[in-house]
């Protein structure tokens, strides 16, 4: 269970990168205010995912469960 659990928790870390390098490569390609708002809004999910996942890493670390 608690592997499973590090593996989706280390995926979502994963996605959150990938988030984030997506909203920094558009919003230096963005021509208009429309898109420079879409990746604010795609930075900002990335931020969350990973603050989030951070937290229950290090919860899973505390249980000693993290590898």
């Amino acid at each position: 269970m608690d592997k499973n659990c590090n593996s989706h928790i280390k995926k979502a870390l994963d996605a959150a990168l990938k988030l984030t390098i997506l909203a920094d490569e558009g919003e230096a390609n963005s021509r208009d205010d429309g898109c420079v708002l879409l990746y604010s809004v795609v930075r900002d999910c990335a931020y969350k995912i990973r603050t989030q996942a951070e937290r229950e890493k290090n919860e899973h670390a505390k249980r000693g469960v993290w590898e």
